[in-house]
C-alpha cells in the first residue's frame, strides 16, 4: 500500500474525482494512520447524491468515517508507543474541555460539530492524520479488515445503551442492516427475553438469526409486534420512527438513531405524551460507546465481518455508490482498500 496512491474528493453533489495523495504530517497531538480499510455506508451515499443536510458536511472533501489501519507516525505530544499499532478511531471530533465532553458525552461537544469523512478529510485515501486522542488501540492479532466494520457497531452500541432493556424484556430493532443487526448482537448483553428484527426483505432472516434475533419479521407481517417494551429505529426511515411508536406498551421506550431522511412523518406528541412513551436518540457514538464496542469486539462478542460483501479499490468509489444505492438485498458492507 503506497502513501502516494489516490485519495476521493467530492468536490459537490454528483462530482467525484481522483487526486493524487499528499500525506499529511501530524501536528502536536496528532497521529497519522496507513488506511487499511474504509468501509462506506448509507450517509457516504447521502454526501454523494447531496442529501446530508447542510450543517453535516462541508464540500469538497474526502468522504471515510468508517476505517481501521496502522499508525505510521505522531507529533509532539502524542503517545510514541502508538506508532506500529491497529487502530480503529472515532470520527466525532470533540474539544475535550467543555461541560459535555468533561461529562463522557463527547457526541454532544459544545464547540460544534465536526466529523472526518463529512467536514474534516476521511480514511478514503492511503493515509489519514487525525488527533491521537481519538485513536482506539487493538490487539496485535487483530484483523483489520473486521476492525473497518466498527464504526456502525460504535453507532449501535450508543443506540443499545440509550435503550438499556432490562433482562427479559420483549425488544425489536428496525432494520436488518450492519446498523440494526449489530445492534441485535450487543443486546444480547441485556438477555432480552424476545428479539425481533424488522426489516424489508425476508431474505435477511437467516442473518438477523445468526445475529442473536429470536424473531425475524418484515413490515407486511409484524402484526404480533405489540407492547415492547423497547424499540430501535436503526433505520430512520421516512415513517420507521412514527410507525415504531405503535408497536410500544404504555411506558414504552424508543431510541432512534441517525439523522431522518427529509420529509420524516412528524411524532405524534399527544400519542406520545397520553401513553408515557420514552424517546431517547443517539446521532454518533462517544468515547464511551466506542470504547465499548471495542471491548465487544475483542472479545469476540461482535462479528461484523459477517456483513462484508464487497471488498473494492478505492478507485471504485462510484461502483461502491452505485451498489449501496441499488436496494440488492445481497449487497450488505461494501470496504475500500486505498
Amino acid at each position: 500500500m503506497s502513501p502516494q496512491g489516490k485519495a476521493v474528493v467530492l468536490d459537490a453533489p454528483g462530482s467525484c474525482r481522483l487526486v493524487k495523495h499528499v500525506p499529511r504530517r501530524p501536528g502536536p497531538g496528532e497521529a497519522q494512520v496507513r488506511v487499511h480499510a474504509v468501509g462506506t455506508c448509507g450517509s457516504d451515499l447521502d454526501v454523494c447524491l447531496g442529501r446530508r443536510p447542510a450543517p453535516y458536511v462541508r464540500y469538497p472533501l474526502t468522504p471515510g468515517h468508517e476505517w481501521s489501519g496502522t499508525v505510521t507516525a505522531v507529533g509532539e505530544g502524542a503517545p510514541a508507543s502508538l506508532v506500529g499499532r491497529k487502530v480503529v478511531g472515532e470520527g466525532l471530533r470533540n474539544c475535550e474541555s467543555c461541560a459535555p465532553c468533561r461529562a463522557g458525552e463527547t457526541d454532544l461537544c459544545a464547540a460544534g460539530y465536526e466529523e472526518t469523512g463529512f467536514t474534516r478529510p476521511g480514511a478514503m485515501a492511503p493515509t489519514l492524520t487525525l488527533p491521537a486522542r481519538l485513536l482506539h488501540t487493538l490487539p496485535p492479532d487483530t484483523d483489520l479488515t473486521a476492525a473497518a466494520l466498527l464504526e456502525p457497531a460504535a453507532r449501535a452500541a450508543a443506540a443499545v445503551l440509550k435503550a438499556s432493556p432490562l433482562p427479559g424484556s420483549r425488544v425489536a430493532v428496525i432494520g436488518s442492516g450492519a446498523l440494526g443487526l449489530l445492534a441485535s448482537q450487543l443486546l444480547g448483553a441485556f438477555s432480552p427475553g424476545r428479539l425481533t428484527v424488522v426489516g424489508t426483505h425476508p431474505g435477511r432472516a437467516g442473518l438477523a438469526d445468526r445475529f442473536g434475533a429470536t424473531a425475524y419479521r418484515t413490515w407486511d407481517r409484524s402484526s404480533d409486534l405489540t407492547d415492547l417494551d423497547v424499540v430501535i429505529d436503526a433505520v430512520g426511515g421516512a415513517s420507521t420512527a412514527r410507525a415504531a411508536t405503535s408497536l410500544l406498551r404504555p411506558g414504552g421506550r424508543l431510541v432512534l438513531t441517525g439523522i431522518p431522511v427529509h420529509g420524516a412523518e412528524r411524532l405524534d406528541p399527544a400519542h406520545v405524551v397520553a401513553r408515557q412513551l420514552s424517546i431517547g436518540t443517539a446521532f454518533g457514538a462517544s468515547s464511551g460507546a466506542w470504547s465499548y464496542a471495542v471491548r465487544a469486539f475483542t472479545l469476540a462478542r461482535l462479528t461484523p465481518l459477517e456483513l462484508l460483501t464487497h471488498e473494492l479499490g478505492v478507485e471504485e468509489f462510484e461502483r461502491a455508490m452505485d451498489l449501496m444505492a441499488g436496494g440488492d438485498p445481497g449487497v450488505g458492507r461494501v470496504l475500500l482498500r486505498p
